[in-house]
């Protein structure tokens, strides 16, 4: 009888942390991500600062272009902005799981698919947020990136990504500063070519 009793308690604590695993905020927000895996949607700079504004207009196209269980790649594509008028696809969001939570990086490339001087920079959740939305606040390689390459300005940047339903958000913010494109899940579109580099 009371085998029976601690097997049913074994089976109830299971149970819930299962439920528990299942309702993990950074969990349900990268099994969300990992849905659209090869799949590419239509978006537009959503931000209205001054310094955005060669942007504002042109064409963009975000890909989830590759998932594994732990890392997840998302080129971002704007048309008009390469060098020779065509698409600058020289930038890719790469999310990625650590041991105590989310990394987001920033893999930027040349058309010729060599690094650019400031590229893999970006930081870790220092929270679980919520399912629809993570926040990356600068780490310290890329504060020393920065700092090295003239631009400290972006030692206190904090990016974001938000999944939801209808759609998928990225954004850049720090004091005086604020970037975000969104992308619209209703708006699918062909997917483009690989990012430059890979």
């Amino acid at each position: 009888m009371r085998f029976i009793a601690l097997l049913a308690t074994a089976v109830g604590l299971a149970g819930c942390a299962s439920t528990q695993a299942a309702t993990d905020p950074q969990d349900a927000f990268f099994a969300a991500l990992t849905a659209h895996c090869g799949k590419a949607y239509a978006g537009q700079l959503v931000s209205e600062q001054e310094a955005d504004a060669a942007m504002r207009g042109k064409q963009m196209v975000m890909h989830v272009r590759r998932c594994t269980p732990d890392r997840i790649e998302i080129p971002f594509h704007i048309a008009g902005m390469a060098d020779d008028g065509g698409w600058d696809r020289s930038r890719t969001w790469i999310v990625t799981r650590t041991a105590t939570g989310l990394r987001l990086k920033h893999d930027h490339r040349h058309a010729d698919g060599s690094a650019d001087e400031v590229t893999m920079y970006g930081g870790d959740t220092l929270t679980p947020e919520s399912a629809i939305r993570q926040e990356f606040p600068v780490d310290a390689e890329s504060i020393e990136l920065f700092e090295r390459t003239g631009r400290s300005v972006s030692t206190t940047n904090v990016w974001a990504i938000e999944t939801t339903d209808t759609g998928y958000v990225y954004e850049l913010r720090r004091a005086g500063r604020l970037f975000r494109v969104a992308f619209d899940y209703s708006q699918p579109v062909a997917p483009p070519p690989a990012p430059w580099g890979w």
